[in-house]
């Protein structure tokens, strides 16, 4: 195993992430292993300020991070003792990977990757994106909790034999009348568990409540959120979760790329001459995807603002050909496209006014 004295060849150094220690593995000009480490997380950054010192007269090392949990902390402590840090996605580092998996292999997969100039990184995210990101991930766990007190709550009534309209406020509205008048049905048992979840229910939606107006004011105290949400459909959820996950856009370099980053773009399945496209890939941020969907479906229900937005004509047109998914989908794919390109050029939107809009 090659040791600490040839650590001056250094060109790159791949690290795979654990949850108590980091593997290296570094690889000279020529690709050739020269490095093979295995570093404790508290270690890490005593451990690479030692190798700058050995490389003070060389220039500084390529660092290729497998992204993953606390990568973004490790990653800026890494640049800022001099090296160019990039984090690489699990997807594009696992071609890579020779043999049997293990974490040298993988650090030694994500030293190669690193070094291909098609790989796409995941950009260092700051401590502010962190904690929206935060924010909207814990809002989206309380809508989960909530949705399963609320099915199991119908789950234990229609065993019952009491059968509730589907939705939400029919069920807060008939609850009431139900845990007061059905007593014929319900056992004393029965009401006490259904009660404790209509409980459980109300503090969720207060929690709830709570996150999505702190989520509210920091969109709107943000300009890049103001901005994203000038667009139709788009409101602080979306707008804010949007700014956490990618910053500026700088990352892509159009709003397509973005939009097959979501998952909103047709999957490809191509050979020779033939060009075949399937359904939505649904890759990458599945949370975002459904936002936009979400924010899609709410356009559609409004047939009268279509012109109003500038989506008119458009929309008009594909609504006589295409299955009211498939409609959501590519309206799902258009927001996406056009919420990237006010962010990335800071600019706000302004729906085009088309003839029949006029008229």
């Amino acid at each position: 195993m090659p040791r600490m004295s040839t650590v001056h060849a250094v060109t790159t150094i791949g690290v795979d992430m654990g949850k108590n220690t980091l593997h290296m593995v570094g690889l000279d000009s020529c690709g050739t292993i020269v490095l093979r480490e295995k570093v404790s997380r508290g270690r890490i950054t005593s451990r690479l300020a030692n190798l700058t010192s050995r490389l003070a007269n060389l220039p500084s090392c390529l660092i290729g991070i497998e992204a993953g949990m606390a990568t973004h902390y490790v990653a800026r402590e890494l640049a800022a003792l001099g090296h160019d840090v990039k984090q690489v996605p699990p997807t594009y580092a696992k071609p890579f990977r020779q043999g049997h998996k293990n974490d040298f292999r993988d650090a030694h997969a994500v030293a190669e990757a690193v070094q291909r100039p098609t790989t796409r990184f995941v950009p260092a995210k700051t401590d502010e994106q962190l904690d929206l990101q935060a924010l909207y991930r814990v809002r989206s766990r309380l809508v989960s909790e909530r949705t399963a007190a609320i099915n199991q709550i119908r789950g234990f009534l229609l065993e019952r034999g009491v059968i509730v309209r589907q939705g939400l406020r029919f069920l807060r509205q008939m609850l009431p009348d139900i845990l007061a008048k059905r007593t014929d049905v319900l056992s004393p048992r029965m009401l006490r568990i259904v009660a404790d979840l209509a409980s459980d229910w109300r503090q969720l939606d207060e929690r709830i409540e709570a996150v999505t107006a702190e989520i509210e004011t920091l969109a709107k105290n943000d300009n890049s959120c103001r901005r994203v949400m000038t667009v139709p459909g788009i409101g602080p959820i979306i707008s804010s979760a949007m700014v956490a996950a990618i910053g500026s856009g700088a990352t892509f370099a159009r709003g397509r790329d973005f939009s097959a980053w979501i998952g909103l773009v047709p999957k490809q399945m191509s050979t020779g001459d033939r060009t075949i496209l399937g359904r939505i890939s649904k890759r990458g941020n599945g949370y975002l995807r459904t936002l936009f969907m979400q924010a899609a479906r709410v356009i559609l229900l409004r047939p009268a603002s279509w012109p109003k937005h500038g989506f008119g004509v458009w929309l008009a047109r594909a609504a006589q050909r295409l299955h009211p998914n498939v409609l959501a989908a590519a309206l799902a794919n258009k927001l996406a496209r056009i919420a990237w390109t006010v962010l990335a050029q800071e600019r706000s939107y302004e729906a085009r006014a088309t003839k029949a809009a006029a008229q």
